[in-house]
């Protein structure tokens, strides 16, 4: 696949990016995220032992953490067993925070939205294997979306996950067979849902975190390539982007999963103060290996099409992030860093 150099070239002064297989890099790092998605239950899952050897502060799952696909209830219930049974993931959980949310195939349904029917069976099963205790407020509320802040000596970063199963409006099938998926027009549907985008605004408003991530199961930025995206939905797009403008969100990063790839994704918002870049880590246990290339023009570097977990390094003292793809042997796959404004 060619390289595109783009926002390489408008961001050459405040980003370093490089790719390939390099040797593990000691720099300074405050507080570290690891992340993924895409993990079959069932599959070896060899990168375990290799996200502890990044000493993460927080694991976030970023959906399809298991594959169940089911109606039944008890499936779902018993392959979520199978995956907290692990040997790897269980040394993970004693020693890291884990947050997460869903996406489809753990939901319980290929690409399935708000018409799910098991859906509330689904979110109380989903928030029993991440231990959330059960007089919990996200036990009654609708959609497994949740935030948390993170306090270190040198200042904070707030985790927002949000849910885009539980409300989002059935998708519209390509009328041309470009693609699974097309956009839907004049405003039709929502990804989010009213209830959880005023939760999302009222998270974000007067937030003096240095850095906010936001965990969204499907890709954000991309949405060439026909399959589950929130371009399928661009007035949500353009909603998200008003709102980290007009709350003035400081230092905004998108997580995403979903396609079994890996890859960076950047764009810049008129009058926002850094690049808005969308990472996206997938699988854990499998990937795309038939990936033979697909369009997308907001991405820097090559997509990674083998398993892969993804790494971001914050150092609160230059306001930089290094955000890493790594592999087998925890080597790192594709790098890529962001300078981000102190103010």
């Amino acid at each position: 696949m060619k390289r595109k150099y783009t926002y390489l070239v408008l961001y050459v002064a405040v980003v370093q990016f490089c790719f390939g297989q390099k040797k593990i890099e000691v720099n300074n790092t405050d507080f570290t995220i690891a992340f993924g998605s895409c993990n079959k239950q069932n599959n070896p899952q060899p990168f375990w032992n290799e996200i502890l050897k990044n000493t993460p502060n927080v694991f976030i799952w970023g959906g399809d953490n298991i594959y169940a696909d089911s109606e039944d209830v008890l499936k779902i219930k018993n392959d979520y067993a199978l995956q907290n049974s692990n040997s790897g993931y269980m040394k993970l959980k004693q020693s890291v925070p884990v947050m997460g949310t869903w996406d489809d195939h753990d939901y319980g349904k290929n690409d399935a939205g708000i018409e799910w029917s098991k859906k509330k069976e689904s979110q109380q099963l989903f928030l029993d294997f991440l231990e959330v205790s059960k007089d919990s407020p996200r036990r009654t509320q609708h959609g497994v979306y949740t935030s948390r802040i993170f306090e270190i000596d040198k200042g904070n970063i707030k985790v927002i996950v949000l849910d885009t199963r539980y409300f989002r409006s059935q998708l519209k099938k390509s009328a041309n067979g470009n693609g699974r998926y097309e956009p839907h027009d004049n405003n039709e549907g929502t990804i989010l849902g009213e209830e959880q985008w005023k939760w999302l605004e009222k998270e974000l408003e007067n937030n003096y975190s240095d850095f906010v991530v936001i965990v969204t199961s499907i890709q954000f930025l991309s949405s060439e390539h026909g399959f589950e995206t929130w371009g399928n939905f661009p007035h949500e797009v353009a909603r998200l982007k008003e709102i980290l403008l007009n709350k003035k969100v400081r230092n905004a990063i998108l997580l995403s999963g979903d396609r079994h790839i890996s890859e960076f994704s950047i764009t810049k918002i008129p009058s926002l103060k850094y690049p808005l870049i969308d990472f996206t880590s997938s699988g854990l246990t499998h990937s795309y290996s038939a990936y033979r290339g697909e369009s997308n023009k907001y991405r820097i570097g090559n997509v990674v099409s083998i398993p892969s977990f993804g790494v971001l390094k914050f150092d609160f003292d230059s306001y930089e992030v290094t955000m890493q793809i790594r592999g087998k042997n925890n080597v790192v796959l594709q790098e890529f860093k962001q300078q981000y404004p102190k103010d």
